[in-house]
């Protein structure tokens, strides 16, 4: 039996041993050795100027998928937001309650509080790329937000729509893996907004800034926001280790 994605990326050791030292080297490995370097010092920082703004614009309650060690949940904590982070990663989890924020250990196909009641759903740092396939999580994402709700994506700077399987690595050598392959998507502005555009999204925004790219998208004003019994878009058998947590959700 294949290892769901989830559960690859969440043990691949590179990458809880970047985030509890807070440094790389790490990259996502395609087969052929392509190599795609990892942010770790940027993410394991402070919010910076740019996230800061893209915070601004951030409705009601908020949700941060992949959020990994915290800084925008913590940030927004700071703030007096009400926010949750979700990542797969334990490492993540805990280095983002370190910071004063508050995470759960779950996969975003998995049953989630405040399914259907969140006002911004943020998927920063390439986590437009979460599973593999942009519809799917575009389609979840619809089912986590309100109506009306806003998702704030970044996407890669460059015009690309492709799907990947890679690997977490700390080096370009041999045996530096330490989890299985798992899918990824690579999605550049175009791409989203043709995918969006299908899926029923209305674009609020889209802008450029310290060389990242960031879309807004505003979700239908009417949607169904019920979890489907036994959902086919779970795709991790992980489940939170940590008790649920029911968010209020602030009124937008």
């Amino acid at each position: 039996m294949s290892t769901p994605p989830a559960v690859a990326w969440a043990a691949a050791d590179p990458y809880a041993a970047a985030l509890r030292t807070g440094r790389g080297p790490l990259f996502l490995r395609r087969g052929d050795g392509w190599l795609l370097p990892l942010e770790v010092e940027r993410w394991c920082a402070r919010a910076d100027p740019v996230d800061r703004a893209v915070l601004d614009r951030c409705e009601g309650a908020v949700l941060d998928v992949g959020c990994g060690p915290g800084r925008l949940v913590a940030e927004l904590a700071a703030r007096g937001r009400t926010v949750l982070g979700i990542d797969v990663s334990e490492a993540a989890v805990e280095h983002t309650g370190r910071l004063g924020g508050q995470a759960l250990r779950r996969s975003v196909f998995e049953p989630l509080p405040g399914a259907g009641r969140w006002g911004t759903v943020l998927l920063m740092d390439g986590n437009l790329g979460i599973g593999g396939d942009p519809r799917a999580l575009l389609d979840r994402v619809a089912r986590l937000l309100c109506p009306g709700g806003l998702l704030i994506a970044e996407t890669v700077a460059v015009d690309v729509d492709e799907r990947l399987e890679v690997q977490v690595v700390d080096g370009a050598g041999p045996g530096t893996g330490g989890g299985g392959a798992f899918p990824w998507a690579r999605l550049g502005t175009p791409a989203l907004l043709r995918y969006a555009a299908r899926a029923g999204w209305r674009t609020d925004g889209q802008w450029t800034a310290g060389a990242r790219r960031f879309v807004a998208l505003r979700s239908r004003s009417a949607s169904s926001s019920a979890e489907p019994p036994n959902s086919t878009a779970v795709i991790s058998s992980q489940r939170a280790r940590k008790p649920s947590v029911d968010i209020p959700v602030a009124d937008r």
